[in-house]
């Protein structure tokens, strides 16, 4: 099964290191991530850039209303992620805590299913 591990990371926190320091950081992230290529776990993973540069979209009765980043009320954002194939989600929650990253953030393990199976899940035969 896939499951995603996101990197939940402090909003402005990127700022705050120097630039040899965030060298360092994605260097560390890009040979975890080689080394879950060699294992044959990793599908997919990708760094994202901060939330001053994103955007929001809705559509409301065919209206749509974009906002643009940074986004004040958020407190933390999506920084990055890694889309693993484990048998369990105890695997994942392996994965995410040899993860570097999770040094200096929350590393938020999901796993991938249909939006439809979500209000599913938890419902047991007696509910």
């Amino acid at each position: 099964m896939a499951y995603m591990l996101m990197m939940v990371e402090p909003v402005g926190q990127r700022q705050s290191r120097t630039e040899a320091e965030g060298r360092e950081a994605y260097a560390r992230m890009v040979s975890w991530g080689e080394s879950l290529h060699q294992r044959g776990l990793l599908i997919a993973a990708e760094s994202l850039r901060s939330q001053a540069s994103a955007s929001r979209v809705r559509v409301q009765a065919g209206k749509k209303h974009i906002t643009d980043g940074p986004f004040a009320e958020t407190k933390e954002m999506i920084g990055g992620f890694f889309l693993v194939s484990c048998a369990t989600q105890q695997e994942a929650i392996a994965l995410a805590s040899e993860c570097p990253a999770a040094e200096w953030l929350t590393v938020e393990v999901r796993g991938v299913a249909a939006c439809f199976e979500e209000s599913q899940a938890g419902v047991s035969a007696t509910s």
